[in-house]
C-alpha cells in the first residue's frame, strides 16, 4: 500500500510539472521506477487538469494509460496511434483551454463546441500544424484572433463574446478555409479585405457583429464558390455594390439589419440557385427590380422595412416556389394582382405599412397552404373575402384599413387553427359573431375601433386559450357578459369606449390571469365587484367616466402589482382603500366622484355613517337668491312659528342626547367597577382554594347543573390534549351527581374581545344545534369578559393526525374510507342545513376526532372546531396568520384574496387535502434539503404519469385500487384553484357512495 500510494504522489508530481514545462516526457524517479508519459497523454491531461467536468464525461482520461486512443471522445489516427481528433461537444464542461493541446501536433479536428469555457484563445491554438476544423461555438470565450493556421479548412467562434478588429492579414497565408463563422460575437471595424484570399470559400457568416465599413472591396465578389453570404446584423453602410451576379453559386444572400442604402442592386435576380434574399432593416429605396423574377428557385424575399416605393410588383404571381413574403413597411403604391394567388407554395404573407389598396382579392384563398396574412396598416377597401374565412389560418391580421361589412363567418378549419384575428381599426359593421367562442386556439382577438353596434357574445369566455380581447370603440351594446372570463386565460381585457350598461359581474374575480382591466367611458352602473381583489395579477385598471356608486371595495388595497389604476368621474363616496397604489394616486385619477374623501379633491366627501340631523340651509351661500332690496336670510330680524318649534324641538334632543349619554357612562363605569370586584374575588378565593370562578352555561335545559372547577385547574398544563387555531383544548371531569362526565374544554383565543355575553350566548346555542353523528357536540360554555370556554363532548381514541403520523397502529383502507364519508357527511349537514351555511374554516386532520372502538366496534369520525369563525369574527386577523402557519398546504387559494371571507369551498378545498393525506399517509407540505414538495401536485403529477397509485400509503396494507383510485381523483377535483371547479359536500357524499358501493355498468371516472 505505501508504494502504490509514492506511485500515485510521483504521477501527481509529474502533472504540476507539466503545467508549467510542457516538457515533451517527464522521467520521475522514485521508488526504485519511473514513470513515462507521451505527448498525447500528457497534453489531454494537462488540458484535463483546466476543466469542471460535473457530468464526468472525461472519467475515462487517466494518466495510468500508456495511450488515449481507448478514451472517449478521441480518435487516432491508424499507424501512429496519435490523437488525430477530438469531439468533446455538448458535455456541459467549464474552464479554460489550457496550453496541453499545443502538445496534440496530429491533430485535425478539435471541436469543443456547446460547453461553458471561458478565457481567451490561446494564439497558438489556431497555428497547430495540420488542424483543419477548429469548433470552439457557443461558450463564452473572450478577446480577439490574430492567427489562423493555412492548413484550416472550418473555423467556428459563433455564440462568444470575442472582440477587436479582425487584422487586415488574418485570411492572408495562403487562405484554404471553405467555413467561416463569427456570427455572435463582438467583432468591430472592416471586414478584412484578405478575405478575397480565401477563393475556396463556400460558407461565410458574420452576422451578429459591430463591423462598419462598406462593402467597396471588390474581392468579395470574387469569392465564386460561395454558397452562404450572411453579413447581417452588423453596421455596414453605403451601397450594396453591383457584382452580385458573380456569385453564380450563391444560395443565401442575407444583409438584413444593416445601413445599406441605395436601390436592390438588379442583378441579384441573376443569380440563378438563390433561395433566400433578405434585405430588410435597410435604408434601401427604389423600386423592387423585375429581375427578381427570374429566381425561380426562391423561397424566401424580405425586403421588409426599407424605403422601397413603386407599385405593387404585378410579376409577383411568377416566382412560384415562394413560401414566405415580407414587404411590411415600405411605401408600396397601387393593388394586390389578382395573380397572387399563383403562388401556391406560400405560407407567409406580410405587406402590412405600405398604401395598398383597392379590395383583397379573393383570389389569395387560392393559395391552399397559407398559414399567416399580414395586411394591416394600408388603404384596402371593400369586405373581407368570405373565402379568406375558409383556410387553415394561423394568423390573419387586417387591421388599419378601409374595410367595411361584417365579420364573415367562419369555416371548421379556421376554428381549429386561428391563433390570431385582428380587424381594428375599420369600419365594419354588424354582430360579432357568436360562434366565435369555437375558436379552440384562439389567443388574440382584436375588433377594437369598428361600428359594429352588437353586443359581447357570452360565448367569447369560452375560448379557452384566449389571452387578449380587444372590443374598444366598437359601438357595443348591452351588458359585460358574467361568462366572459370563464376560460381562467385572459390577461388583457379592453372594453374601453362603448355603450355599456349595467354592473360589473361579480364574475369578473374568475379573471385570475388578467393584468390588464379597461372599461373606461361607458355607462356602467353598480359597485365595483369586491371579487376584484382576487386579481392578484392586475397590473392596470380603467374605469374612468363610467357611473360607478358605492364604495371602493377595501380589499382593492391588497393588490400589490398594481401600477396604474384610475377611477375617476364616477359617483363613488368614502374612504380610499390604504393599501397598494390607491394613498398615491394624483387628483387627475379620481377627481370627478364628489363623494370620494381625500385632501387631492375639493368638496364633500360622503362616508358610510349616518346622516346628521341638521343641516345648515346657507352652507351653499351662491345657491340663495337675495331680494333686489338687499334684504338677505341672515338679516332676519324674527323667527317664524315653525322656525321656533323646530329649534326648540332640536333643543329637547340635544338635552336628552347629552342626559341618556352621562347615565350610560356612569352605568358603565359601575359595571366596570362591580365586575373587576367580581373578578377580583373570584381570583382570591381561588388562592385561598375555594372552587368559585364563574357560571356554566348548558346548553340543555334538562340537564342537571355540574359544578365546574376553577380556570386555574382547567389551564392545567397537565390536562391539555390539543392545540388549534381557535385555542388550547384540555380535558377534564363534570361532576352531575354520582357519575362524572369526561367532556373536552376549549379555552378561546378571544381574551378581551368579546365584551357581551349576550353575542357569545347567541352564537354558541346555534352551534350547540347542530347535531349530527360526525360532529362533536356542544355541550355549554363558560364567560367571563376575560375568559371564554367552550364545552364538548369527548372523543376517546384521538384524532385522525395522531393515526395517520403517530405511534399508533395505521389505519386500515376499510377505516380510512369510514373517516372519509363520515367526515363528508359532517361537513355536509353543516353546509345544507343551516342558513346561512356554517363554514369550518380549518378542517385538518388534528380537527377530525375519532370515537368508538377500532377493535370490531368501527371507527366514527367527529368534527371538531366547526363553526368557532362566527364566534370569533373579530379576531379574522390573529386567526387567518395562525392559520396559515399552523395548517400549510390546507388553505384554499382565495383564502389569500378575499381578506377571510369565507365560504363553503374553502372546507372542500381542505378536505380534498384531507383525503390526500388519509391515502397517501404524507404531509400535505414537506419540505427536504433542496425543495419543496406539495401533496396535490405531487399526485396531480403521478395521476398525469400513470403511476398515481405509488403514492397510496403502505401501511395500511392490502387495498382495492378501484375504490383508491377513484378517491384520488375526486381529492384532486375538491382541490382544484377555482372555487367553483369543486363540487359542494353534498355531492362529494353522493361520490363517495357511489365509489364503495359502485352502479352496475358505471365506471368510477363517470361517478367522478
Amino acid at each position: 500500500m505505501g508504494k502504490e500510494r509514492e506511485r500515485k504522489a510521483l504521477r501527481l508530481l509529474s502533472f504540476i510539472l507539466s503545467l508549467t514545462t510542457l516538457a515533451g516526457a517527464v522521467d520521475v524517479a522514485g521508488a526504485g521506477e519511473g514513470i513515462q508519459l507521451n505527448d498525447d497523454v500528457l497534453g489531454l491531461i494537462v488540458f484535463k487538469s483546466g476543466l469542471l467536468d460535473p457530468s464526468k464525461s472525461l472519467d475515462s482520461w487517466t494518466e495510468d494509460d500508456d495511450s488515449p486512443c481507448a478514451w472517449d471522445f478521441v480518435r487516432c489516427t491508424a499507424r501512429s496511434r496519435r490523437v488525430s481528433e477530438l469531439h468533446l461537444d455538448g458535455l456541459n464542461i467549464a474552464g479554460k483551454i489550457g496550453r496541453g493541446l499545443e502538445k496534440l501536433q496530429s491533430l485535425k479536428i478539435l471541436s469543443v463546441s456547446g460547453n461553458n469555457l471561458t478565457g481567451r484563445i490561446n494564439p497558438e491554438l489556431p497555428l497547430i500544424p495540420g488542424l483543419q476544423t477548429l469548433n470552439l461555438s457557443r461558450n463564452s470565450l473572450s478577446g480577439d484572433v490574430s492567427n489562423l493556421s493555412s492548413s484550416l479548412q472550418i473555423l467556428d467562434l459563433s455564440g462568444n463574446s470575442l472582440s477587436g478588429l479582425l487584422a487586415g492579414d488574418v485570411f492572408d497565408g495562403g487562405c484554404s478555409l471553405r467555413y467561416i463563422s463569427l456570427s455572435g460575437n463582438q467583432f468591430q471595424g472592416p471586414i478584412p479585405g484578405s478575405l478575397s484570399e480565401c477563393m475556396v470559400l463556400n460558407h461565410l457568416n458574420l452576422s451578429g457583429n459591430r463591423f462598419s465599413g462598406g462593402l467597396d472591396f471588390a474581392g468579395i465578389w470574387n469569392l465564386t464558390r460561395l454558397r452562404v453570404l450572411d453579413l447581417s446584423g452588423n453596421a455596414l453602410s453605403g451601397p450594396i455594390p453591383a457584382g452580385v451576379a458573380r456569385l453564380h453559386n450563391l444560395k443565401e444572400l442575407i444583409l438584413g439589419g444593416n445601413q445599406f442604402s441605395g436601390a436592390v442592386p438588379g442583378d441579384i435576380g441573376l443569380c440563378p440557385h438563390l433561395t433566400r434574399v433578405d434585405l430588410s432593416n435597410n435604408l434601401l429605396t427604389g423600386e423592387i427590380p423585375e429581375s427578381l423574377q427570374r429566381l425561380d428557385s426562391l423561397v424566401f424575399l424580405s425586403l421588409s422595412h426599407n424605403f422601397l416605393a413603386g407599385d405593387f410588383p404585378r410579376w409577383i404571381g411568377k416566382m412560384t416556389a415562394l413560401q414566405f413574403i415580407d414587404f411590411s413597411g415600405n411605401d408600396l403604391t397601387g393593388s394586390l394582382p389578382a395573380t397572387i394567388g399563383d403562388l401556391k407554395s406560400v405560407r407567409y404573407i406580410s405587406l402590412s405599412d405600405n398604401r395598398l389598396s383597392d379590395a383583397i382579392p379573393e383570389s389569395m384563398a387560392d393559395i391552399a397552404g397559407l398559414s399567416v396574412i399580414r395586411l394591416k396598416g394600408n388603404l384596402f377597401t371593400g369586405s373581407i373575402p368570405e373565402a379568406l374565412f375558409d383556410m387553415n389560418l394561423d394568423e390573419v391580421d387586417l387591421s388599419r384599413n378601409n374595410l367595411t361589412g361584417p365579420i364573415p363567418p367562419a369555416s371548421d378549419k379556421l376554428f381549429e387553427s386561428l391563433q390570431l384575428l385582428d380587424l381594428s381599426g375599420n369600419n365594419l359593421i354588424g354582430d360579432i359573431p357568436a360562434e366565435m367562442g369555437l375558436f379552440g386556439k384562439l389567443k388574440y382577438l382584436n375588433l377594437s375601433w369598428n361600428e359594429l353596434e352588437s353586443r359581447i357574445p357570452p360565448e367569447l369566455g369560452y375560448i379557452q386559450n384566449l389571452t387578449v380581447l380587444d372590443l374598444r370603440s366598437s359601438g357595443l351594446i348591452g351588458m359585460i357578459p358574467p361568462d366572459i372570463c370563464d376560460s381562467g386565460s385572459l390577461a388583457i381585457l379592453q372594453l374601453d369606449g362603448n355603450s355599456l350598461t349595467g354592473p360589473i359581474p361579480a364574475e369578473i374575480g374568475n379573471c385570475s390571469s388578467l393584468y390588464l382591466l379597461s372599461l373606461s367611458h361607458n355607462n356602467l352602473t353598480g359597485g365595483i365587484p369586491e371579487s376584484m381583489s382576487t386579481l392578484r395579477k392586475l397590473k392596470v385598471l380603467k374605469f374612468e367616466e363610467n357611473q360607478l356608486s358605492g364604495e371602493i371595495p377595501r380589499d382593492l388595497g391588497r393588490l400589490e402589482n398594481l401600477v396604474i389604476a384610475n377611477i375617476s368621474h364616477n359617483r363613488l363616496v368614502g374612504q380610499l382603500p390604504a393599501g397598494g397604489i390607491f394613498p398615491t394616486l394624483d387628483a387627475t385619477a379620481i377627481d370627478g366622484n364628489l363623494g370620494l374623501c381625500s385632501p387631492l379633491l375639493k368638496g364633500p366627501c360622503t362616508l358610510n355613517v349616518p346622516k346628521p340631523l341638521v343641516l345648515d340651509p346657507y352652507e351653499y351661500a351662491d345657491q340663495i337668491r337675495r331680494r333686489p332690496d338687499g334684504y338677505s336670510p341672515s338679516h332676519r330680524s324674527f323667527l317664524s312659528v315653525s322656525a321656533i318649534i323646530a329649534i326648540s324641538a332640536a333643543a329637547l334632543i340635544a338635552v336628552g342626547v347629552v342626559v341618556i349619554t352621562l347615565l350610560n357612562a356612569s352605568a358603565r363605569r359601575r359595571m366596570a367597577f362591580v365586575e373587576t370586584a367580581l373578578e377580583s374575588m373570584c381570583s382570591s378565593s381561588t388562592r385561598s382554594g375555594s372552587i368559585v370562578a364563574g357560571k356554566l352555561i348548558l346548553l340543555d335545559p334538562k340537564a342537571t347543573s355540574p359544578s365546574l372547577p376553577s380556570p386555574e385547574s382547567i389551564l392545567d398544563k397537565a390536562a391539555v390534549v390539543g392545540e388549534g387555531v381557535f385555542g388550547t383544548v384540555y380535558k377534564t371531569e363534570l361532576e352531575q351527581g354520582n357519575p362524572t362526565t369526561t367532556v373536552a374544554i376549549k379555552k378561546l383565543v378571544a381574551a378581551n374581545t368579546l365584551q357581551y355575553q349576550e353575542e357569545f350566548d347567541r352564537e354558541i346555542r346555534i352551534l350547540g344545534k347542530a347535531r349530527h353523528p360526525n360532529l362533536i357536540g356542544v355541550i355549554g360554555y363558560y364567560w367571563t369578559p376575560r375568559l371564554q370556554l367552550v364545552v364538548t363532548d369527548y372523543a376517546n381514541c384521538g384524532s385522525l393526525e395522531s393515526r395517520l403520523h403517530g405511534p399508533e397502529n395505521a389505519l386500515t383502507w376499510p377505516e380510512r374510507f369510514a373517516v372519509l364519508i363520515g367526515t363528508a357527511k359532517g361537513l355536509a349537514y353543516l353546509h345544507h342545513s343551516f342558513r346561512p351555511p356554517i363554514v369550518h374554516y380549518d378542517i385538518k386532520p388534528s380537527n377530525v376526532l375519532l370515537a368508538g372502538e377500532f377493535s370490531g366496534g368501527g371507527v366514527v369520525p367527529k368534527i371538531s372546531d366547526f363553526g368557532l369563525a362566527r364566534v370569533l369574527a373579530k379576531l379574522d386577523k390573529h386567526v387567518a396568520n395562525n392559520r396559515f402557519r399552523s395548517a400549510p398546504g390546507y388553505v384554499a387559494p382565495e383564502m389569500a384574496c378575499r381578506s377571510l371571507r369565507v365560504n363553503e369551498k374553502c372546507d372542500v378545498y381542505g378536505y380534498g387535502v384531507l383525503v390526500l393525506e388519509a391515502v397517501t399517509g404524507r404531509r400535505p407540505v414537506e419540505y427536504g434539503e433542496d425543495n419543496v414538495v406539495v401533496l396535490s401536485e405531487h399526485v396531480r403529477v403521478l395521476l398525469e404519469e400513470g403511476n398515481v397509485l405509488e403514492c397510496v400509503d403502505g401501511r395500511m396494507g392490502p387495498y382495492p385500487a378501484e375504490e383508491v383510485l377513484p378517491v384520488l381523483k375526486l381529492a384532486l377535483v375538491c382541490t382544484s384553484q377555482i372555487p367553483s371547479s369543486r363540487p359542494s359536500m353534498a355531492e362529494v357524499v353522493q361520490i363517495l357512495e357511489v365509489i364503495k358501493a359502485p352502479v352496475p355498468n358505471r365506471t368510477m371516472e363517470e361517478a367522478i
